[in-house]
């Protein structure tokens, strides 16, 4: 049975208890549509990496700029790709590209603009690439590096940024504050990881990617290295959990121990009325 603190963090994050691909897809594809003609933006960026949950962010947000434009309004949808370098897996992000058919596709190579960070860092004396966590710490710049293109790019055409976080990297926390948890609008929200997947399959994305193993490949010392490796739980117990099945003692210890710890990333910054 399902616990009151489970039940607390199924609320907390909107995980429904009912759920239709086809109507998930179709709710997300008009809230996008209306979001976009009620803030009189332009249209949506978003980084594409190669996995299911940007693949299907961006193939959402295609379909909805492309319905505000048969509206006779105006929307596009910039995907942006976003390597630090060569991508251990551009080929699954070019194959994400393509099923997306984005409006405008662009490539940021962030690798220069993060190493002269690192550089300057170092040389004002923080001792970055001395410490034990370097690569860990590392890869979080990475990702608010690619948010700071986003941004630049949405700034420059007055369009929203959108973030591909759903519940079962929210419940955990797997994502870097202010990296790709810095966004305008999260159009996955209360989603499972296997909800994405089966919304995923309902617009027609390919199956590699709709089965793809998730990971942040932002270590360089651990390239493509599985999520659930790093978080010491499987998606599926994530999942099993948030739509209020039982899951084992130790899977939930897990969980409700991340979530616990990552409060601050689903949080406003903290306030002196808030101690």
């Amino acid at each position: 049975m399902s616990t009151s603190r489970q039940q607390e963090i199924i609320a907390e994050l909107g995980v429904r208890a009912e759920f239709d691909a086809a109507q998930e897809a179709e709710r997300r594809i008009q809230f996008l549509a209306d979001y976009l003609r009620d803030s009189g933006t332009k249209g949506y960026v978003l980084g594409i990496s190669g996995g299911v949950d940007s693949t299907t962010c961006g193939r959402l947000a295609q379909l909805a700029c492309e319905r505000v434009r048969e509206a006779g309004g105006e929307a596009t949808f910039l995907a942006m790709r976003l390597p630090y370098g060569t991508q251990a897996d551009e080929t699954d992000a070019a194959a994400a590209v393509a099923f997306i058919a984005a409006d405008e596709t662009v490539t940021v190579n962030i690798k220069d603009s993060t190493d002269a960070m690192f550089a300057e860092v170092d040389e004002a004396g923080i001792d970055f690439t001395g410490i034990g966590h370097a690569d860990f710490v590392k890869g979080n710049v990475k990702a608010r590096q690619r948010m700071v293109a986003q941004y630049l790019a949405a700034g420059a055409r007055s369009m929203l940024v959108l973030g591909t976080d759903q519940a079962a990297e929210a419940v955990v926390g797997f994502y870097t504050k202010y990296g790709d948890g810095a966004c305008d609008l999260t159009p996955l929200a209360g989603l499972t990881k296997r909800r994405v997947r089966a919304v995923a399959a309902h617009l027609g994305a390919p199956e590699h990617l709709v089965t793809k193993v998730p990971t942040a490949d932002l270590e360089d010392g651990k390239p493509l290295n599985p999520d659930e490796a790093a978080l010491g739980v499987s998606y599926d117990a994530i999942d099993d959990y948030l739509e209020g099945q039982q899951v084992s003692d130790t899977d939930r210890e897990v969980i409700e121990g991340w979530h616990a710890r990552t409060a601050h990333k689903r949080a406003m910054p903290v306030t002196p009325d808030d101690v």
